[in-house]
This record gives C-alpha cells, sequence and structure tokens, in this order.
C-alpha cells in the first residue's frame, strides 16, 4: 500500500498549518512514523496494555494497518494567555485540515486515538517532551479501487445551529 513521500506530505503540512491558531504559538508538531517505527509503536502499545498472546498480537498489528502514520502533538507553551485546551484545539485543527488536504490530494486517512495514547511507554516511543500530549494519529495510505465511500448518518442541521 502506498502514502505519501515526506516531499509530498511537507507542502500538505504546510497548507494544514494555516488552520485558526491563537497569538499564532503553533502549539503542535507531526511525527512521521514509517517502516520499523510502526513495529516499535505496536510494542508500546502493547507494554501499555499489559497483554500477551494473542490480544497482544493484535494489538502490535494496529499501528500496521497503514504505511504511514503521523502523530499528532499538542505542545502545551507556558507564559501565555492562550488556554491549554485552546492550545490543544490548534493542534486538533491543524490534524483535521490536514487529515482533509491528504484526502484532497487522493490519500486514504482516518484519525485514530484510543485508551493508551497517554501511556507511559506511547509516550516514550514518540520521544515527547513534559509539556507535551499525544492527541492521536493520522492513518494514512492508498485508497483501494474497490473502496466503498464511509457513509455518515445526514443530520438536521437546525438542530445542531441555534441563534442567540
Amino acid at each position: 500500500m502506498d502514502a505519501p513521500t515526506r516531499a509530498e506530505l511537507l507542502p500538505l503540512v504546510a497548507a494544514a498549518a494555516r488552520s485558526a491558531d491563537h497569538a499564532a504559538l503553533r502549539p503542535w508538531r507531526l511525527i512521521e512514523l514509517r517502516g520499523d517505527a510502526r513495529v516499535r509503536f505496536g510494542e508500546a502499545l502493547i507494554t501499555a496494555s499489559g497483554c500477551t498472546g494473542e490480544e497482544a498480537d493484535r494489538l502490535a498489528g494496529k499501528p500496521l494497518r497503514a504505511p504511514l502514520l503521523i502523530a499528532v502533538v499538542g505542545c502545551r507553551r507556558e507564559n501565555t494567555p492562550v488556554r491549554v485546551w485552546e492550545q490543544d484545539a490548534a493542534a486538533a485543527g491543524v490534524a483535521h485540515l490536514l487529515s482533509l488536504v491528504l484526502a484532497d490530494a487522493g490519500w486514504g486517512v482516518m484519525w485514530r486515538s484510543g485508551p493508551h495514547t497517554r501511556a507511559d511507554s506511547v509516550r516514550l516511543a514518540h520521544d515527547l517532551t513534559d509539556s507535551e500530549v499525544l492527541l492521536g494519529w493520522l492513518y494514512v495510505g492508498g485508497v483501494p479501487t474497490d473502496a466503498k465511500a464511509g457513509a455518515r448518518s445526514v443530520i438536521d442541521p437546525e438542530e445542531y445551529l441555534s441563534t442567540l
């Protein structure tokens, strides 16, 4: 399965970086996981869960579901009036916009998180600093030619849009 090269990924990251960002802090960074880095990530998931046997094998295989994972990291800045939740929202905005530009470029993308996102072994595997928090991963790869578009239920916008 294919994935965008680093050279193909860089302009997409630059476009996603235009997302809303209070005080232009850029309180985020992205980490590419390819090849053996995905295997090490799987090992960190096993350590975080404490599972063994078939469950460990299943967990270790999760990062191998796509040829490229992009870890989304919130880099929390101190000495700023911008609150932590706003900084995390800016990081999530970059991840969401990156998922849209990747999809527009023809790549399959899915944002994943889970119960082990904040586990110590997973933090170590991603080499996070004390001021960083892992928000999840974008799983990126090619789209099979026989793939059906994911269906989301249609909402009634009246239920979600109000006036003040």
